[in-house]
């Protein structure tokens, strides 16, 4: 079975930003047992526009997968004839996971 080139590309673009988004280190506990506590941040004020803050894969993939076309859009080469195919599976799923995102608010 002939595996397709655009379905490999956004499949790492998905698996990359995944990846990356689950392999930041925590930060390390560096309170003592005798240290006073800090206080309490102060919350913060209201954004004009918020930064989503649900679903950080999705936007990690939409993320890669904008860079990945913008990758093959100006490419010395079209990847043996597969590069107008790619971009179109690449905009596709894009348009897909914004249409996710529209109907989880």
């Amino acid at each position: 079975m002939r595996v397709k080139i655009p379905g490999v590309v956004i499949l790492t673009a998905l698996i990359l930003a995944v990846a990356f988004s689950i392999s930041a280190p925590a930060a390390p506990n560096t309170a003592s047992a005798n240290a006073v506590p800090a206080p309490a941040p102060a919350p913060e004020p209201a954004r004009a526009s918020p930064v989503p803050a649900d679903h950080p894969e999705i936007h990690d993939a939409l993320n890669s997968l904008r860079h990945a076309r913008e990758h093959l859009e100006h490419a010395a080469h079209d990847f043996g004839g597969h590069r107008a195919e790619a971009l179109r599976a690449t905009d596709e799923a894009i348009r897909q996971l914004e249409i996710c995102l529209k109907f989880d608010r």
